[in-house]
């Protein structure tokens, strides 16, 4: 006999370990581009902050450390960034 259901097995969605997988790459695909946006405009912008720290110069040990972090951030922002907005 046949089975008067117009659905066939293969539209049926898959359930189990394969949809786990797919949906934690998509949910990686989702985050990177907003990610590596915010990473371009940071890596962009920080340099202007450099700017004033560097003109009152590097003798306060405070203002040394805000320098220093800021320019690791800065860093880390270009790495994440690099390759936003390139097909």
């Amino acid at each position: 006999m046949t089975n008067p259901s117009p659905l066939t097995n293969e539209s049926l969605t898959p359930s189990g370990p394969e949809t786990d997988q797919s949906d934690g790459r998509t949910l990686l695909e989702t985050i990177k581009g907003p990610a590596q946006f915010l990473s371009f405009w940071i890596a962009i912008a920080l340099p202007f902050v450099h700017v004033p720290l560097l003109a009152q110069g590097l003798g306060d040990p405070a203002v040394t450390l805000t320098f220093l972090a800021l320019l690791g951030v800065n860093v880390l922002a270009l790495y994440v960034g690099h390759g936003y907005n390139q097909h």
